[in-house]
């Protein structure tokens, strides 16, 4: 082979290999400006300002508001990488409810994972018996049985329990407990559960979730923050987020998480909140949590 066609030959290679680097195994170009971060961290927040996706972009991969839509602007998913999870926040959910869901989870083929039933065990929430939340979740079943039919596989996320406020079910392993034994006495079989949900507002997240560990589901920590009287300062805050959020990225049981809250009313009484008034303004515990380690 004479200089030329070897020469020819190594410039060939070197631009397949550069190929290579580009695409995925089936050819499809893999982007070049995708956003390095936690697919676990999360918002509880309703994110709508298009400002405030651009502040939380480089940190934040999900958030939700509660609802079964968004009212933000469309193209979130693919300008800020930030995927919308959409929730029935309540029992016996209206057909109107259902079938509003239904079409906009049918509209945005992103969306695999649905959020049920908001802090059951508290009576100013979802407040549900667990005989109550046996009976929703033979609904909650329908709908994903219904969206399986349109070709849409999504997963159930939830009951969201926490430490609440119920005679006799303030324990949400209590709680928990009931309500699979109510599901089995109505159904004869264990509920559909892709996922449990959980809310935590004070130390020791870590033994929270090491007692939901016997039902043998991935958790998403749905709402997080720590609301003890003696977080009395950012700063102090800052350091229990750190706590918090290592104890979720390093957990395999913990599937995602979200922060408590964007913003709210002023004055932030419990040092949680993310943003200042003005959109796409990060605070100091905001700049810290989208920059935490992953």
């Amino acid at each position: 082979m004479n200089s030329i066609k070897y020469l020819a030959l190594v410039l060939f290679l070197i631009l397949i290999a550069c190929e290579d680097e580009t695409t995925n195994p089936i050819g499809t170009q893999v982007p070049v400006d995708s956003i390095e971060k936690s697919s676990k961290r999360g918002l509880a927040f309703n994110l709508t300002d298009t400002s405030d996706f651009g502040a939380l972009k480089s940190g934040v991969s999900w958030w939700y508001n509660w609802h079964y839509e968004t009212s933000a602007p469309s193209g979130y998913t693919s300008d800020y990488e930030i995927v919308f999870i959409p929730m029935l926040w309540g029992g016996t959910p209206s057909t109107n409810a259902i079938n509003e869901l239904k079409y906009f989870m049918l509209e945005h083929s992103e969306i695999e994972y649905l959020l049920v039933m908001n802090e059951p065990n508290l009576t100013d929430q979802a407040n549900r018996t667990p005989a109550q939340a046996a009976s929703d979740w033979v609904i909650y079943e329908q709908v994903i049985a219904d969206l399986a039919d349109h070709g849409r596989i999504v997963s159930l996320v939830g009951p969201a329990v926490t430490w609440g406020t119920m005679v006799d079910y303030a324990d949400p392993v209590v709680w928990l407990d009931a309500f699979y034994e109510a599901y089995w006495q109505l159904m004869s079989q264990e509920p559909k559960i892709d996922y449990l949900a959980f809310h935590w507002y004070d130390y020791g997240l870590a033994d929270q979730l090491e007692r939901l560990k016997k039902y043998g589901k991935q958790i998403w920590v749905t709402e997080m923050a720590n609301w003890n009287p003696q977080i009395n300062s950012y700063e102090k805050q800052i350091q229990q987020m750190f706590e918090m959020v290592a104890v979720c990225e390093a957990s395999p049981d913990v599937f995602r998480y979200a922060w408590f809250i964007g913003r709210g009313g002023y004055p932030d009484n419990h040092f949680t909140y993310l943003l200042e008034p003005e959109p796409g303004v990060l605070n100091e515990l905001g700049n810290y949590y989208i920059s935490l380690p992953y």
